[in-house]
């Protein structure tokens, strides 16, 4: 899917130029002349970069720029006339990635676009990789791998004992129920008689050197209903 960026300047022959390099390289442009109409696309639209000129009529980039840091990560670029060294401190301190004076050459900016894209991807995998990993007390699971380690000493599991065991870490700290664990498993309806889940318990305590009687990782809890009061 082509990257989608942002493009605003009050400077239509700039905007429009810009625009045109961008789509020759096949990105996707959302391209304005004033910032409020680009602060809307901002707010409803998943972008991967943003072109931000500093002087513009109704709301300065630097403003633009202050207020889609509070919600987005993307990449933004910044565009000025001016070359005070001000100016490029104060952009990067509200989270800018980079600042481009002008007058400049459309192939350096598109170049500048692409370094970005690359970082800002590369940054967005690393994010995804770790939140497929998770780790607790010399336990570490790698959900893309199925790798199961206990303090570096890699475990046999089975599918369904990883399955297991990735819910419990994923709600680890709360009381989860024989039958929303076996929903998440197994995807199927569950039986009050059924010990399947209970098996798989075992195994896996097994396999963690773990105990029942005290727990280091799979804690069972016996939950009892009160008999309702007759009348």
């Amino acid at each position: 899917m082509a990257s989608r960026i942002m493009v605003v300047d009050d400077e239509h022959e700039i905007a429009d130029l810009i625009e045109v390099y961008l789509n020759n390289e096949g990105f996707m442009v959302y391209k304005f002349y004033c910032s409020r109409d680009a602060l809307d696309c901002a707010a409803k639209t998943e972008l991967d970069l943003a072109i931000l000129d500093v002087m513009m009529p109704d709301i300065d980039g630097f403003t633009v720029c202050r207020i889609i840091r509070e919600s987005r990560t993307y990449p933004i670029i910044m565009l000025t006339a001016k070359e005070q060294e001000i100016d490029k401190i104060t952009g990067l301190t509200l989270g800018a990635d980079d600042y481009v004076t002008k007058p400049f050459r459309p192939l350096e900016l598109i170049a500048r676009v692409k370094a970005q894209l690359r970082r800002y991807k590369r940054y967005n995998q690393s994010q995804a990789d770790r939140e497929s990993i998770i780790t607790y007390s010399g336990l570490m699971l790698d959900k893309n791998s199925h790798e199961c380690t206990l303090n570096e000493i890699p475990l046999c599991l089975t599918p369904t004992e990883f399955s297991i065991l990735w819910f419990l870490c994923e709600n680890k700290g709360r009381v989860v129920s024989s039958e929303e664990l076996f929903h998440a498993v197994w995807e199927e309806k569950y039986y009050t008689n059924n010990n399947t889940v209970m098996v798989h318990i075992r195994h896996l305590r097994e396999k963690l050197q773990d105990s029942a009687e005290n727990p280091k990782y799979i804690k069972t809890c016996l939950l009892y209903t009160s008999p309702s009061p007759r009348d």
